[in-house]
């Protein structure tokens, strides 16, 4: 999504929200961490081409095992507010 022109990520997420509440599996890679927390089933967090966690959405975000997610979720909540939650 990042590639997307800013118009039409609204468009492009409610196309795919609409595909994940219809059952459609999908693997997909996105910085849009609100998108990806109110729409998947599990969520897996990689850094340098390394799983690091993964988990539900609640898990990952509420409460995360590790140190390198704990710090990641912590810069971007610092950035943009509480992870996910629009």
């Amino acid at each position: 999504t990042s590639a997307l022109d800013p118009e039409l990520i609204g468009e492009v997420l409610g196309v795919m929200k609409d595909l994940a509440k219809s059952g459609m599996t999908m693997v997909v890679v996105s910085h849009e961490l609100g998108f990806a927390r109110s729409v998947c089933d599990e969520i897996i967090f990689i850094e340098k081409g390394v799983i690091v966690e993964q988990g539900s959405p609640d898990v990952l975000f509420g409460n995360p095992r590790h140190q390198r997610t704990r710090e990641f979720l912590s810069k971007i909540n610092e950035l943009y507010g509480e992870t996910g939650k629009k």
